[in-house]
């Protein structure tokens, strides 16, 4: 049912029906889409707030991209229809709306490009989506092919529904002279003082062919007719009726009469997105269509090449070979391309929450640390003199904080010292500790060690009489928003976080040796940690907060909700859990909130609203933040495993946030090994049926932090002030690995083998046995390293 072909690089489907939801995403910096293998489409470009070209049927209020994304049949999509001439019957590509059964199918997913190849009665249809390298544009290309011996007459159609664009203007027509279909609308607004910048939205959508078409139709009502989607009545007729759209729902839909001879092809090629005005449009089609350069290139052909060049700039700093093959391809192929698309992009959003933005830049360390440097110092710079962070980051120039970042959360201030850590390990740039930074509420420049010395202090001060954090309206976890909006309810999990953040940013000050002797961030993050002990450990696990009256929760008595995975895992990672209460710790997250699709954030979900707590109990059981396998969360446990020492324990967890590789798993799941999604669902005990659902959501930070439990956790190449340091924690059962690993301007070809007659791990590099695990004052050259480990 899935295959992966040319080393991993591609993964392909051949059903449509088994996974109807299996997708793929492509991605640039001013657009996205996440492409649905039957043809369906949720994309979105900048301008600079995220907008639309392809709309619902419905006008809606703006919202983020939604975790499992309902498909329906009027749902924005790209299709092909195909009618034999004869004898009338039809089919689409790739599978909707038709839905018809085909002789074969394949779904190609590549890094930069997604394909289809469809073959049904005598006919092969190959067609294949990638974006411009740096515009919001759509690039299509669709071939067809009589495979038989004689000839056959066809209409292609290609139909690309723009959707109900807006309920003060929108129309449509056909331009002969662009040779393709314009399709206008004006964005809705109220107040006037906003026309000033509606005028200057991309308010129209075009879809231009190479070719010009035979006939086409504009209005979706025409189109569609009686006949609905599966046949729709423009179809029906012999040709389409060439009509336009005055203050109707207007739609992309051509018609192609071929002639295909015996063996014979023929291929088209069309542009899809957004514009301001016909000019823009036309210059579009001029450069992409009409312009050929001195090796006879066109635009079309030339784009695919950049972009292509574009998205292998995310190639990312490891390649392994492990007795693993599914993981191989995974962490060699789309792990990277994920990180790179969070520091890329920034979600596609124009004031990302801070957690988010220092989480998701901490990743571009491995691929490219010059972008995490200017987020740090981006993010300082929002930074108020009081040491508090904000919740969003605004990276541009014209963005304001909206949504969720209108409410106020008190963790962004932990993410700065362990974010700063990964860039520091990875790239020793500990100059920027006195980088000078301005604050958003004073000109005065302080340098970044004086800015996350003053983040810290804000951390340790911001607690109750007990010692905990307070939580106002969310930490980490948004939705627990009704825990301490009173200025009482404390975070079990950010007082953890805090005290590994103070112990973090004490590593970093001791390593540099910037100390402030009147800042003893040790013996903050123990008081934290003695605070924690005191008024948070249940006997088997730590609480998960205390709300504003009084009341402690995540502990045993309570019904639902008993134990969330949070405040465990950052107790393994903060110190704050003894060697016994660790042991403890595992095994309740073991026995309580481990699932065959890995471990829930919370257990039993809740299945009414707790208004103590907020609306995470609203979410439906199993979903999101309600105990779902919320890839975020596992992986700060996994991380706080591999820090313990519980290797095997890890890489069993971290093996089950990548779907597969049984067929089993995959249906059951439901998405391809090309990301990890946000959350599976979980509620494992109490809704199986459902349990394991992948979101198909790709935004996470999830990826940053996998990517670092691999470099650090698994393979332990691990960066050091001093040079690399190597502690490999491999699973007992694999005998050999080979990692090349790319650090500070030098290859390493690391060989890693369980040896018989040795106790200690001993390392090599270039021959030469090395008295300590650490390779010192590299250069930018090539290191063969022997590491060799003890039989497990």
């Amino acid at each position: 049912m899935i295959t992966s072909v040319n080393n991993g690089e591609r993964i392909e489907l051949n059903s449509p029906i088994k996974m109807p939801n299996a997708s793929a995403f492509l991605w640039n910096k001013k657009m996205m889409i996440h492409m649905n293998c039957r043809g369906y489409a949720v994309s979105q470009f900048m301008q600079p707030e995220p907008s639309k070209y392809a709309y619902s049927p419905n006008l809606e209020a703006k919202t983020f991209m939604q975790p499992e994304q309902p498909y329906y049949a009027h749902h924005p999509g790209r299709f092909f229809y195909i009618k034999d001439e004869e004898n009338k019957t039809l089919f689409s590509a790739p599978h909707a709306p038709v839905r018809a059964k085909v002789d074969s199918y394949i779904f190609s997913a590549g890094k930069n490009d997604i394909s289809w190849e469809i073959k049904k009665d005598g006919l092969q249809v190959k067609m294949s989506l990638s974006l411009a390298n740096d515009e919001a544009i759509e690039l299509w290309s669709i071939t067809v092919k009589n495979t038989t011996s004689k000839p056959k007459k066809i209409s292609l159609y290609p139909y690309f529904p723009t959707g109900y664009m807006s309920w003060m203007n929108q129309s449509g027509i056909f331009n002969k002279d662009l040779c393709g279909i314009v399709c206008s609308s004006i964005t809705p607004y109220q107040k006037y003082q906003e026309y000033e910048n509606i005028k200057t939205l991309k308010d129209k959508t075009f879809f231009l062919a190479d070719t010009t078409p035979n006939f086409w139709e504009v209005n979706q009502a025409s189109f569609e007719g009686e006949g609905g989607l599966e046949y729709p009545t423009g179809i029906s007729a012999e040709e389409l009726s060439n009509g336009d759209a005055c203050y109707e729902t207007p739609t992309c839909a051509m018609q192609y009469r071929l002639n295909l001879k015996a063996e014979n092809e023929q291929s088209f090629r069309f542009l899809f997105g957004p514009a301001n005005n016909e000019e823009e449009i036309e210059f579009i089609r001029k450069r992409y269509f009409l312009d050929i350069d001195k090796n006879n290139i066109n635009g079309f052909q030339k784009s695919l090449k950049e972009y292509k060049s574009y998205i292998a700039h995310g190639t990312g700093c490891i390649n392994i070979k492990t007795p693993d093959k599914t993981l191989d391809d995974f962490v060699n192929n789309w792990l990277p391309r994920q990180v790179y698309y969070h520091g890329e992009t920034n979600r596609l959003s124009t004031d990302p929450q801070t957690r988010n933005y220092l989480q998701d830049n901490m990743g571009m360390s491995y691929i490219k640390p010059e972008v995490t440097r200017h987020a740090i110092l981006t993010a300082l710079s929002q930074q108020k003199k009081s040491g508090a962070m904000p919740d969003g980051i605004l990276i541009h120039k014209k963005a304001k904080l909206k949504y969720i970042n209108e409410v106020p959360h008190t963790d962004h201030c932990v993410w700065l010292p362990i974010c700063l850590k990964a860039y520091l390990d990875e790239t020793n740039d500990y100059k920027i500790l006195k980088e000078r930074v301005s604050f958003s509420d004073s000109s005065v420049k302080s340098t970044v060690t004086e800015h996350i010395n003053l983040a810290m202090l804000w951390l340790y001060e911001n607690r109750d009489e007990r010692g905990l954090n307070y939580i106002n309206q969310g930490d980490w976890c948004d939705p627990m928003n009704m825990v301490g909006p009173k200025g009482k309810g404390v975070s079990g999990w950010l007082s953890l976080a805090t005290a590994y953040a103070l112990n973090t940013w004490y590593e970093i000050s001791l390593k540099n040796k910037s100390i402030d002797p009147e800042m003893d961030f040790s013996l903050m993050a123990k008081n934290v940690k003695n605070a924690i002990n005191t008024h948070l450990w249940d006997g088997n696990w730590y609480a998960r907060g205390i709300t504003d009256n009084n009341v402690i929760f995540g502990i045993k008595k309570d019904r639902e909700g008993k134990i969330f995975l949070n405040p465990q895992s950052w107790a393994l990672l903060s110190g704050c859990a003894d060697e016994e209460q660790s042991k403890k710790i595992i095994n309740a997250v073991e026995n309580e909130l481990e699932t065959p699709y890995g471990v829930e954030m919370l257990a039993p979900s809740y299945t009414s609203m707790r208004e103590d707590i907020g609306r995470v109990t609203q979410k439906y059981p199993g979903s999101a933040e309600n105990g779902s396998v919320y890839n975020h969360a596992a992986v700060f446990y996994i991380f706080g495993l591999y820090s313990s020492g519980k290797k095997e324990k890890a890489y069993e967890l971290l093996k089950k946030m990548i779907p597969g590789p049984n067929e089993k798993d995959y249906i059951q799941r439901g998405q391809l090994p090309l990301f990890i999604p946000n959350y599976y669902r979980g509620a494992f005990k109490q809704f199986p049926r459902t349990s394991g659902r992948s979101s198909q959501l790709f935004n996470t930070g999830t990826a940053s932090w996998v990517y670092r439990c691999l470099i650090e956790g698994l393979f332990g190449l691990v960066g050091d002030i001093k040079g690399l340091r190597i502690s490999p924690n491999l699973p007992n059962h694999w005998d050999k690995v080979e990692i090349t690993r790319q650090f500070r301007g030098a290859t390493f070809y690391v060989k890693i083998n369980r040896e018989k007659e040795i106790t200690e791990t001993m390392i090599s590099v270039n021959n030469k046995l090395l008295e300590e695990p650490i390779i010192k004052n590299i250069k930018p050259i090539d290191y063969t390293v022997k590491v060799s480990i003890p039989i497990a």
